[in-house]
């Protein structure tokens, strides 16, 4: 993981040019209010990574194999019952 460099919401204002040139140089950098983390800038290539990362890991593909056995052997026969289920209603 990249260095990380913290600063208050002032001291970030004030330091924004080498805030920048430092997520250039792939450091990301935390910018606190109150003390708390509000918001990061971080290095370009990650927000590129983290996009690739995402496509393949949401939707519906993120989703693949996990309903293994859900349905029970007969798949067909299942979803078959439950639509009779419905009909009866």
């Amino acid at each position: 993981m990249p260095p990380t460099a913290n600063y208050g919401l002032e001291q970030a204002r004030i330091q924004l040019p080498n805030i920048i040139a430092n997520a250039h140089a792939g450091i990301r950098s935390i910018i606190t209010k109150h003390g708390k983390p509000y918001a990061a800038i971080v290095p370009l290539h990650d927000i590129e990574r983290a996009s690739t990362d995402a496509d393949l890991t949401s939707g519906i593909l993120a989703l693949r194999g996990t309903g293994r056995g859900l349905w029970g052997a007969h798949a067909g026969q299942t979803v078959s019952n439950l639509r009779d289920e419905w009909g009866d209603a």
